[in-house]
């Protein structure tokens, strides 16, 4: 019996939730990785795995089980790294996913630059907007920006992003400049919904905290759609700066209410929880952190 290769089998169908995806993951046959499975639970003597035709769940054994085998796999990897890190160039597949639109206007050029720097890497990177599951899903590192709810998963902190509101000049000559959050409730919003806040904004001045809740004719889960609906002069935005720093360079849009700001939006690498990340993994944040990490929060945070 290759142990552990059935420890790492039965990590993965843990994980993935799936024999044939803890498979594909692996590179192996659906029949393969339920072979490693159980020996590794006759060799117990206990069953490790609740199965249906489609899916596969730890149960109490399983669960203590996957925990400890989590940290022997950690161990080992950590064992590696310790007489090879030196010595060794970073090299091999680390598999990204990121949001589409810092993807798109950010990312890029880091990534050029991470290459670089380790020239023996690959890089896999997928853009998407969707809610994933890295662990399913397959990613080493998942870039979002986001208000994290309480998760799994480790999340470490890259940079703040921070929000202006604005809307184009078309629009504030219809409808005026409004001066105050309160002046809001009398505005179209184009709104990003999918925050923990939901479609509620928090404007902070020196007169306190304003939640405002502005009628909206647009919700969507992507901050250029709704800096280009903005530049048409369809309603008052609320976006990270980044996505609409040229169009407030080059005077299409306006930024508003100056002396108020929303708390800013965070950029975080989140990846499964181990005690040992590995050398890509690492070294890829570190990179982030030191490229992006330096934006400075706005005033009173």
């Amino acid at each position: 019996m290759d142990k552990l290769g059935s420890l790492r089998a039965f990590v993965k169908v843990v994980e993935t939730g799936s024999f044939s995806e803890a498979g594909r993951q692996l590179r192996l046959s659906r029949s393969a990785m339920s072979k490693y499975v159980s020996d590794l639970e006759e060799s117990l003597g206990v069953q490790l795995l609740n199965r249906t035709t489609r899916h596969a769940s730890a149960n109490e054994n399983g669960q203590l089980y996957y925990e400890r085998a989590l940290v022997i796999l950690s161990e080992l990897e950590a064992a590696d790294q310790a007489v090879t890190h030196l010595q060794s160039t970073p090299r091999g597949l680390l598999r990204i996913n990121a949001p589409m639109s810092f993807g798109t206007i950010r990312l890029g050029p880091a990534l050029a630059d991470f290459m670089i720097k380790y020239p023996e890497m690959q890089l896999q990177l997928v853009l998407s907007d969707n809610l994933v599951d890295p662990v399913q899903d397959g990613y080493d590192v998942t870039l979002r920006i986001a208000e994290l709810e309480s998760s799994s998963l480790i999340a470490r902190k890259i940079a703040p992003i921070p929000r202006v509101i604005c809307a184009s000049a078309d629009y504030l000559k219809r409808h005026g400049t409004p001066r105050h959050p309160q002046d809001l409730r009398g505005h179209v919003s184009l709104t990003y919904g999918f925050l923990l806040t939901g479609n509620q904004w928090k404007l902070t001045g020196a007169d306190g905290e304003h939640w405002i809740q502005p009628a909206w004719s647009l919700c969507a889960n992507n901050a250029e759609v709704l800096r280009d609906v903005a530049l048409k002069g369809r309603g008052v935005a609320l976006i990270p700066e980044f996505i609409a720093g040229e169009a407030l360079q080059k005077g299409r849009l306006k930024a508003i209410l100056k002396d108020f700001w929303a708390p800013p939006l965070a950029l975080y690498a989140i990846y499964p929880p181990t005690r040992h990340l590995s050398v890509k993994v690492r070294l890829f944040i570190d990179f982030l952190v030191e490229r992006f990490g330096r934006e400075v929060e706005p005033p009173g945070n």
